[in-house]
């Protein structure tokens, strides 16, 4: 390993204790390792506007990190255990390379300040990518819901309730999902802060450009307390989790609903042949794997969320605990967005049974138009809700399923699903730029 940046004279470094403290930083470092160059060029920029670096230094180190990320990018170099992390790793090249001037680049800033920016710079771009997926879903959904209705059971208790449709379940999950990707706006408009030029949480003795940097960056203003740079991390990668998990909790209850409705019991949906695998002993079966695991995944991003949750229990200022959050916040991002990523062509694809779910609704599913019906011509409506109780059996005398959705004139119900009210609403959130 390189030495350490803030290696001392006279410190024997135990190589026990450095493997215990470098963990897998270096090997996490690679994820926001490019934003971290990014960052550093800013930096460069910022320190040349204030003359601690010169101009000839200045376009020299800003060559020198493009080169280092076209190298990264090819292979040519490796981030690896050479170097304590991602950070380390930078410095020693520019120092290696061009000497005094790699010297001075960390001149204003501290690691601790340099993994903000890095993490915030990446923790953008996978909100954009969170958006853009909860979109895709929306629109799927909403281009489903808009053709023709197939008669559907609708389940409370997991028992069959009332006559819904496949334009009502897939009007549902839509509107879930433009919530979803409003949020992920509204999370990327609270960390779209910039962090860089806080230092170790208590600012410097010099005039930092945080203006430039925060506008070559691309962020929308300057963190501008120290000690609240330090107090964010974490709080602003819990979020970034929380607008995933809110996302991955409708997708839940999507996959529950294809796990129950893939069964022969049920029998009322068929998935694309790409998502489901055989089994390893019994040649007839075709599982539902994919979609079993989209129903696990909100449980790595709700362990992420949590992890950073209790590493939080910390006072004012930077403490080394914050080095395990790396971990949970790629981790847990990563698998959220992998997962959502499949949903739009699963939805496109899927392949209603509409005989067997018209088969599904009985008589007793009409029960509640009755009651409704009868409070309309004016019997209160508990006395029609006993009456059609009684007479559940026969509710369905005459009734067909369309009907029943052709008489649900409710906003939002079977005859008015308002898919141009959500499209406009899905609209209105103006398309990511990354």
């Amino acid at each position: 390993m390189t030495q350490p940046l803030w290696q001392k004279s006279g410190i024997q470094i135990d190589a026990k204790i450095m493997r215990f403290l470098a963990g897998d930083d270096v090997l996490l470092d690679r994820e926001f390792f490019l934003h971290d160059i990014t960052a550093s060029k800013a930096h460069v920029e910022g320190l040349a506007h204030i003359d601690v670096v010169s101009i000839d230094e200045a376009a020299a180190l800003k060559r020198e990190l493009d080169a280092l990320a076209d190298d990264f990018r090819s292979g040519a170099f490796v981030l690896d255990d050479r170097y304590e992390d991602g950070h380390s790793a930078i410095e020693a090249r520019l120092t290696e390379r061009l000497g005094d001037a790699g010297r001075r680049v960390h001149t204003g800033r501290s690691r601790n300040d340099q993994v903000l920016v890095a993490t915030r710079l990446w923790l953008k771009d996978k909100l954009v990518a969170l958006e853009t997926h909860c979109r895709a879903i929306a629109e799927v959904c909403l281009e489903r819901a808009a053709q023709p209705a197939v008669p559907l059971p609708g389940y409370t208790h997991l028992q069959r309730a009332v006559v819904s449709s496949t334009a009502m379940w897939f009007a549902g999950f839509a509107e879930g999902f433009i919530d979803n990707a409003l949020r992920a706006r509204q999370t990327l408009a609270l960390i779209d802060a910039n962090p860089l030029g806080t230092a170790a949480g208590y600012g410097v003795n010099l005039k930092l450009d945080r203006e430039h940097t925060t506008k070559a960056l691309g962020f929308s203003r300057m963190q501008v307390s120290p000690i609240y740079a330090q107090l964010s991390r974490g709080k602003f990668e819990m979020a970034v989790l929380e607008a995933i998990a809110s996302a991955m909790l409708d997708l839940r209850r999507l996959a529950w609903d294809l796990s129950l409705f893939t069964t022969a019991e049920f029998n009322f949906v068929k998935l694309p042949a790409e998502y489901t695998t055989g089994s390893s002993i019994m040649p007839n079966k075709r599982n539902p794997d994919v979609v079993e695991l989209l129903r696990a995944s909100y449980a790595s991003v709700a362990a992420a969320r949590t992890e950073i949750e209790q590493l939080l229990s910390l006072p004012t200022g930077y403490q080394r605990d914050l080095q395990f959050s790396k971990g949970s916040i790629f981790h847990g991002v990563r698998h959220g967005l992998m997962a959502l990523e499949l949903v739009p062509d699963l939805l496109a694809r899927l392949q209603w049974n509409d005989e067997v779910m018209r088969a599904a609704i009985e008589p007793t599913m009409y029960a509640t138009d009755v009651a409704i019906e009868q409070a309309a011509a004016g019997v209160p409506f508990r006395d029609a809700y006993r009456a059609a109780a009684e007479a559940a059996a026969s509710a369905g005398a005459g009734r067909t399923p369309e009907a029943s959705l052709a008489a649900r004139t409710s906003p939002g119900a079977g005859d008015d699903l308002r898919l141009d009210e959500l499209a406009a609403r899905l609209a209105a959130i103006e398309p990511p730029v990354n």
